[in-house]
């Protein structure tokens, strides 16, 4: 009789944990976010009604679409034996006459052509003309290295050099990021070596991890790892915040454009709910999944922030997106311009003045911490095997250091010159800017996803 009595109560239980993988892969992923004064559901309405689709076109635009990189760097850290030889994690780049006269004629310039046209400041160019004249080769040698020496102590990543012969560009909407089917333990030592050497953790902290056949977690190490990430300074906490939102943020494009059907007709991509529940299912993870969506909201808001305060960069007179058609960079400046200003209204902003506060010398010290840590992460994207994950492992990491470098330039930002005769205080490259926007699309396009996984989950009950 007991046995009878309990069986309806079983399959009841049964039936609630199996039937319900939406609830098990977003019910922590509402609400407050952690050291935010935002929420989950503000971000979904804000960039899923206002925000992507004026986003996406603009990364439709040349300007933004083909991206100047070197794939072929060397891992600075270890020997990496082969190169992944799938055909889906080829890359191919541009051929010359594929991209805009504009853009290939200015990768120099920090901003546009726009500069090179002006008369430089006439009278004061003839002056420093004079001056120049007289200097020394080892001086203008000099005064080069002090130049890029100030320019890399501001940068949290590693920049290609876009003069290398080993440089091309690429159209990344035609290498759009997607499964490759690249994994196992050499896809596994990029993160761990990104977790375990470069977000802070003592070697005897061990970081939760989701199980696979590689490795398995306990409860006991996740309640270790997240009591010891609580008692770390803010700082610290957001920094493998970022990084934990950006493997999250990774691993839902893989999901939303997996390789589906690979016949000798057709290959088609689309969503694959077990890959992203396998990711993202709290009990599948051990109570991980949820934790790193929460943590792409996180990384949302941290590149929302930098990009609102971008605006004045943007705005100077002599900025343009420039490619050599007039018209068309007029209209997507005006767009760049409309998104930035749609950052800035945004109601919750995320407040870096909580970063880096308190003792001087301390706070400058963290800082540069911070700084070295995430420049190694960027340096680590030359160790991927798989050229179409080092491709976008390389933007998305550019991206942020570019939004990082932005957070923390607020004084260089503020004493930016309204005429454009003078030189201004902060600048980014061309790199850089596309970069920027582009690692903020794939942040927006990953939350957008988790409205669509949302819904084709619910249809599974």
């Amino acid at each position: 009789m007991m046995k009878e009595k309990l069986l309806p109560l079983v399959l009841l239980l049964l039936l609630s944990v199996s039937g319900c993988a939406d609830s098990r892969c977003f019910c922590q992923v509402t609400g407050d976010l952690d050291d935010c004064t935002c929420d989950v559901e503000t971000i979904d309405g804000f960039n899923n009604d206002q925000l992507f689709s004026k986003l996406q076109t603009l990364l439709e635009s040349d300007y933004f679409r083909f991206y100047k990189v070197n794939l072929n760097k060397a891992c600075p850290f270890w020997t990496v034996r082969s190169h992944c030889g799938l055909k889906d994690c080829a890359v191919q780049p541009c051929s010359p006459n594929e991209v805009p006269e504009g853009i290939r004629s200015s990768s120099h310039n920090k901003y546009s052509a726009e500069l090179n046209e002006q008369p430089v400041e006439c009278e004061q160019a003839g002056h420093l003309g004079a001056v120049d004249v007289s200097l020394s080769d080892e001086t203008r040698e000099a005064l080069l290295n002090w130049s890029r020496h100030d320019d890399e102590a501001e940068r949290f990543c590693v920049v290609d050099d876009e003069e290398s012969p080993d440089s091309q560009y690429v159209d990344l909407l035609l290498n759009p990021e997607r499964f490759t089917a690249y994994r196992g333990p050499e896809a596994w030592q990029i993160w761990n070596s990104i977790y375990e050497e470069n977000c802070f953790k003592p070697y005897t902290i061990k970081r939760p991890l989701i199980p696979n056949l590689f490795h398995s977690s306990s409860g006991s190490e996740a309640k270790t790892f997240y009591s010891w990430l609580e008692g770390q300074c803010v700082e610290k906490r957001a920094f493998y915040r970022l990084i934990s939102g950006l493997h999250a943020s990774i691993n839902i494009h893989l999901s939303a454009r997996y390789l589906l059907d690979d016949s000798w007709f057709q290959k088609k991509w689309g969503h694959n709910v077990s890959e992203f529940r396998q990711r993202f299912d709290s009990e599948l993870t051990a109570g991980e999944g949820p934790k790193r969506l929460r943590n792409l909201y996180f990384l949302f808001l941290i590149e929302l922030r930098a990009l609102a305060k971008a605006l004045p960069v943007f705005q100077q007179p002599s900025f343009r997106l420039y490619t050599g058609r007039p018209e068309e960079d007029r209209r997507h400046k005006e767009l760049l311009l409309h998104i930035l200003q749609l950052a800035r209204s945004f109601p919750l902003h995320f407040d870096e003045t909580s970063l880096f506060a308190g003792d001087e010398k301390e706070a400058a010290k963290l800082k540069e911490d911070i700084r070295l840590a995430f420049l190694n992460i960027s340096r680590i994207m030359d160790c991927v095997g798989c050229f179409k994950c080092r491709l976008w492992g390389k933007l998305q990491t550019q991206g942020l250091g570019t939004a990082l470098k932005i957070l923390f330039s607020e004084r260089q930002i503020e004493a930016l010159p309204t005429s454009s005769s003078k030189r201004p205080s902060f600048q980014l490259s061309r790199q850089e800017i596309s970069s920027l926007l582009n690692a903020f699309g794939r942040i927006s396009t990953s939350i957008r996803e988790l409205k669509n996984f949302r819904s084709l989950l619910a249809e599974e009950r």
